[in-house]
């Protein structure tokens, strides 16, 4: 289980990393978006996208 959990973290650190290696100037656009955007549609999103991380990896390891 722990394993899993770092595995998983070093593969969001992978993806991480070739995003910004690949499209440096696409991560600063993005950034500078989100800087503009507000909070509250910051909160929904992270909630969308972690509810989503969550069923996924429960329909995975099913």
């Amino acid at each position: 289980m722990v394993s899993d959990f770092l595995l998983a973290l070093a593969l969001i650190l992978f993806i991480e990393g070739t995003l910004y290696a690949l499209f440096p100037d696409g991560m600063k656009r993005m950034m500078v978006s989100v800087l503009e955007t507000p909070s509250h549609t910051l909160r929904i999103f992270g909630l969308v996208v972690s509810v989503l991380g969550v069923v996924f990896v429960w329909i995975l390891r099913g």
